[in-house]
């Protein structure tokens, strides 16, 4: 059949030029027979006719023969062929590669241009392309090659990685291999649906987007972690059972120490693409995750109940005390009512200040990282220079959090056991009324604060402290366990995978991206509420800042403990000797002004992230 379509081509090319008789005698085209008849030993009249070039005349590309004559004698001689004419966005996309600025030009990778046919998606042709001048050996001893060679189109191919035209200078731009180290894969990988039908594991992107490598990347920094052809190689791709994969058990340790050169054999038992959804697979990241979201939902379920009754009953008593001045029932006047007393000291307030500093530092630098999904956080990583220098002011921030951790410490053991000022033992100290652990009073004030919420009772007075600035207090033991302990396995990696396996780092991660997202919550919502925002204080109260508080304020909050001090004869002892100055106070309120809408911005990027999805 095909001898029969070769002798009919002459035939065809004959008719082609009886067609067109003024064409080759003006000069504008020459019949492709006519070239055919001296040409006949560089192009094959059959292969040429079924080429994909086959419908052109010999001219379309030798554009510059356009008198056989002149052509004939020499005068006149075809160029180089420029294949835009035609072929404009292909040629676009050359002129931009690689393989422009080395000089490989079209007909380098298309060497049967008269005989050429359309690939029609056929990856094998491709990969032999390519063969032609690059080494692919370890491409086609890897799971791709195999499966592209048996017809598998769902494998990837040269092309499907590095295109087919516009093929990116590597070696030089760190930045954009580090990039393709893992846009490339997760085109494919990211198609549940492509996996499933190939019976390759369906969750490899997801979850490496979810691990701090894929953050990385999604943030825009990806040459600040391992992306996939780190750990896999880029085109030696073996699944782990086989010895010669990168990410075989004999192999992990050498893969993992290109990054982490200290790297251990129980560092490696770390799920690079653990599932914490998967229970079958990973049932201690599952119930990890489980307990934490358990804690966050069970967490704010009770202190945004607390802090709604909170601020309707507030609002309905500033209303009360405000129609009871227009009836002309005048306040109850508390002498030297303005007199200002000390309940903070220097160091306390030093200390408030750092707790602020790192609190803001730690939850600016770590939400992106949280929501690396989200286009806000890609600007935040971008206005601090990158993940990089993000990080450094993260762990910059974590010391400062250690600091007045241990400085926390070092004052209750001082309360406790050097004071000579206090009376009492040690447990009389300890669930004394100065102390900021937990006692039978605290019930007690919970009970009437409840009361009042639902108008039942009085509003309660309190002693030194209320239940919850003791809950703010024991919550920072509770968060310098979860994510100070944590926080240190993920910094330090290598030191804790000598001893620790791999997977504790899956949990790791998890606790400290859900701890920390209940503390930023907490912090911005409840605490900021108690502190600043609940009627009787807003839009701030400044105690903590200059350390002092009103006399009238101080019987009105903590009426018990003045009761105290007065049956004691020491609230002189606790009398200012001066208000703070007009210059400290701006400077103090212009920052607790900067934090508190700081912590209320954060509050909002976080509610968009999670009502838009976001935060996996």
């Amino acid at each position: 059949m095909q001898r029969k379509l070769y002798c009919l081509i002459p035939l065809l090319l004959l008719l082609l030029g009886s067609a067109f008789p003024a064409l080759g005698a003006n000069g504008s085209a020459i019949a492709p027979e006519t070239c055919l008849e001296c040409h006949d030993d560089v192009v094959s009249v059959g292969d040429f006719a079924q080429s994909v070039h086959g419908a052109n005349a010999c001219t379309s590309c030798h554009v510059e023969v356009t008198d056989l004559d002149e052509h004939m004698d020499g005068t006149v001689m075809p160029g180089p062929v420029s294949c835009v004419r035609c072929h404009k966005k292909e040629s676009s996309e050359h002129f931009s590669s690689v393989h422009m600025v080395n000089d490989i030009t079209c007909s380098s990778c298309h060497t049967d241009i008269h005989a050429h046919t359309a690939w029609n998606g056929d990856k094998k042709r491709v990969v032999e392309t390519c063969s032609q001048c690059h080494d692919t050996d370890d491409y086609m001893a890897s799971s791709h090659g195999q499966a592209v060679m048996l017809g598998k189109n769902d494998s990837p191919a040269c092309n499907d990685c590095h295109n087919l035209h516009e093929i990116a200078e590597l070696s030089s731009n760190v930045a954009l291999t580090r990039e393709l180290d893992s846009k490339a894969c997760l085109v494919c990988h990211a198609d549940e649906e492509m996996m499933e039908r190939n019976g390759v594991f369906s969750v490899a992107a997801k979850t490496f987007l979810d691990s701090y490598h894929g953050k990385n990347y999604r943030l825009g920094f990806p040459e600040n972690a391992a992306g996939c052809a780190d750990c896999h190689t880029a085109h030696k791709v073996l699944p782990k059972s086989d010895a010669a994969s990168s990410v075989s058990d004999a192999n992990l340790v050498a893969t993992c120490a290109a990054c982490h050169p200290d790297a251990s054999e129980l560092f490696t038992k770390y799920h690079a693409h653990g599932d914490y959804h998967d229970s079958e697979n990973y049932p201690i990241l599952y119930w990890t995750f489980f307990a934490m979201t358990g804690l966050l939902i069970g967490t704010f379920a009770v202190f945004w109940v607390h802090t709604l009754l909170w601020m309707f009953r507030g609002f309905v008593e500033n209303r009360e005390k405000r129609a009871a001045l227009h009836a002309g029932h005048a306040h109850h006047v508390i002498p030297d009512g303005h007199t200002q007393y000390i309940r903070f000291t220097k160091r306390h307030v030093f200390l408030h200040v750092c707790v602020i500093v790192s609190f803001l530092g730690l939850s600016l630098t770590g939400l992106p990282l949280k929501f690396a999904d989200q286009h806000w956080a890609q600007l935040m990583m971008e206005f601090f220079g990158g993940t990089a220098n993000a990080g450094l002011i993260h762990r910059a921030c974590a010391v400062l959090t250690f600091f007045y951790f241990g400085s926390a410490i070092l004052l209750s053991i001082h309360f406790l056991f050097v004071r000579t000022d206090l009376k009492g033992n040690f447990f009389q100290r300890l669930f004394g009324p100065d102390s900021l652990c937990p006692n039978l009073r605290d019930i007690q004030d919970v009970i009437g604060m409840v009361k009042w919420f639902l108008f039942l009772g009085p509003k309660p007075t309190f002693e030194r402290w209320t239940y919850w600035e003791k809950f703010d207090f024991l919550a920072v033991f509770w968060g310098m366990f979860a994510i100070g302990g944590s926080g240190l396995m993920l910094w330090f990696p290598e030191i804790f995978g000598d001893f620790l396996p791999g997977w504790v780092f899956n949990v790791a991660t998890i606790v400290h991206s859900d701890e920390a997202l209940l503390a930023t919550g907490f912090i911005f919502s409840v605490h900021f509420f108690n502190t600043h925002g609940r009627p009787e204080k807003f839009p701030m109260d400044f105690v903590i800042f200059n350390g002092q508080m009103a006399k009238e304020e101080f019987i009105e909050e903590r009426g018990d403990q003045w009761a105290r001090y007065e049956a004691e004869g020491i609230t002189e002892q606790y009398k200012a000797k001066k208000p703070t100055g007009v210059i400290y106070d701006f400077i103090f309120k212009t920052f607790g002004f900067i934090a508190l809408f700081t912590g209320l911005g954060c509050l909002a990027l976080i509610i968009i992230s999670l009502l838009t999805g976001g935060g996996h």
